[in-house]
């Protein structure tokens, strides 16, 4: 077998791959994939290589990653985690520009690579650390993850093996992004003890279940009797899958029980459910928001939502840092202008519509606001109709008409008249003119001395 030549590779792109070269590769891979180590893991192979990531000398963190791979493969760790993510990732993030958003960029924004670096932004705080080499690829950016296992954030090495010790400098390579801390192990190191423990639980609750929890078949044949043993175990065979034991008639059987099951089985479950809600906490910051509670009120599930309200915008002020601050060299080398502006999550406030449409109410009725009818029919998913402006000119007609109506049906205003009868003066209003605002007014003051009139009296 003859071996493979390669040229010299480039100082440019990392490649990754296998072992087995593809068709048509002109150098040899950067980084030499292996299968990650799944399944059987215990509390000595994660104390194991949490001691080998903190080796001061030679930091090797291939096994603890391999253990992080394995437990994200638990389903309430998997569901906080994905919870964290999507607070930050529904958010909308812009790019202003002179107190207005600019297009260019936020055009890159709305890509899916950008989502992709929001989500390796966030799970930065899971692994411990993201690398990211970023290229062009024609009007987009793209970017590789580097892997976590390939890569040694102390001494800022690329391995080209899990298991080597020394490699290439990044430094070596061209628009390279580092999110995290160079020591730090990430949150999954402090969530890793919870699942083993409740993975093994699990275990041991669903031999005590299949045991202690179905029926057991019991067949007893004549101890000289080879015949009647086969047809009992013939028997047994065909009976079903249920637990089987098959006995001479001179031999006893005792099955020792537990002497509580239900509180045995209870055991089991509230380890399970404690482990669940360290997780919780670690990832969220609260418990109530994800599992029920025999002790949860309304105001204590409404306290810990504001946690992980907290939690969510510290995520969205990290993810800010790095886009702001660690990114701007690489967004200018890519082509996109970031001089003069910022990225920003723009501030929505979440009202549900009975609220909103009884604040548009009141900004009516009390202070007269304008609104857009065009704002009202978006805002609440109504269809605007086809001869909208017909209507409208309907609408305004109809109001015309009530106005003029009603100003016709008003008294005669007859002030310019003078009124010298004394008898008017202190005879009461008519109901007409209790109605008209102007006969209110001037009832309010004295009347004015007549010329020729007698003198005042003081």
């Amino acid at each position: 077998m003859t071996k493979r030549k390669y040229s010299k590779a480039p100082k440019g792109k990392i490649t990754i791959g296998g072992n087995i070269p593809q068709q048509g590769q002109q150098h040899p891979n950067v980084i030499v994939l292996t299968q990650p180590k799944r399944f059987g893991i215990d509390i000595a192979d994660f104390t194991s290589a949490v001691r080998a990531a903190e080796d001061v000398d030679f930091s090797r963190r291939y096994k603890l990653y391999d253990l992080y791979s394995d437990i994200l493969m638990d389903t309430h760790l998997s569901c906080v985690i994905e919870k964290r993510r999507n607070a930050v990732l529904c958010a909308d993030i812009e790019f202003w520009r002179d107190g207005k958003p600019d297009e260019a960029v936020n055009e890159q924004i709305k890509s899916p690579w950008f989502s992709r670096l929001v989500t390796d932004i966030i799970d930065a705080k899971m692994w411990g650390f993201s690398l990211c080499q970023f290229y062009r690829q024609g009007e987009w950016v793209d970017y590789d993850l580097i892997p976590r296992k390939h890569a040694d954030p102390v001494r800022r090495l690329i391995l080209r093996h899990q298991t080597d010790i020394t490699g290439t400098s990044w430094d070596e390579y061209p628009d390279l992004l580092f999110i995290g801390s160079p020591s730090d192990l990430g949150l999954l190191a402090k969530a890793a003890p919870w699942v083993i423990y409740k993975r093994n639980t699990t275990g041991d609750w669903s031999q005590f279940s299949e045991v202690f929890g179905m029926p057991i078949q019991e067949y007893t044949y004549e101890t000289d009797d080879e015949d009647s043993r086969q047809r009992a175990i013939d028997d047994a065979y065909n009976a079903g899958s249920l637990a089987v034991f098959v006995h001479g008639k001179d031999t006893t059987l005792n099955l020792v029980e537990a002497g509580n099951k239900t509180g045995s089985a209870d055991v089991y479950e509230r380890f399970c459910e404690r482990c669940n809600n360290e997780i919780s906490k670690l990832i969220l910051g609260n418990t109530l928001t994800t599992e029920s509670s025999e002790n949860g009120t309304q105001a204590l599930g409404t306290v810990h939502k504001k946690v992980e309200d907290r939690v969510a915008q510290a995520d969205r002020r990290y993810i800010l840092d790095v886009l702001n601050y660690d990114m701007t060299d690489i967004f200018q080398r890519m082509g996109i202008n970031t001089f003069g502006g910022e990225f920003c999550f723009p501030e929505q406030k979440d009202i549900d519509p009975p609220t909103k449409m009884n604040i548009l109410t009141q900004l009516r009725a009390n202070f007269q606001l304008p609104v857009s009818d065009d704002y009202l029919y978006e805002e609440f998913g109504v269809e605007k109709p086809a001869d909208y402006d017909k209507l409208k000119a309907e609408q305004l007609q109809k109001k015309e008409a009530l106005a003029s109506i009603a100003n016709q049906q008003l008294p005669a205003d007859d002030d310019d008249e003078p009124d010298n009868s004394d008898d008017k003066k202190n005879s009461e209003p008519s109901p007409k003119q209790k109605k008209s605002f102007k006969n209110w007014l001037r009832s309010f003051f004295a009347k004015a001395p007549q010329p020729g009139g007698a003198d005042l009296e003081w």
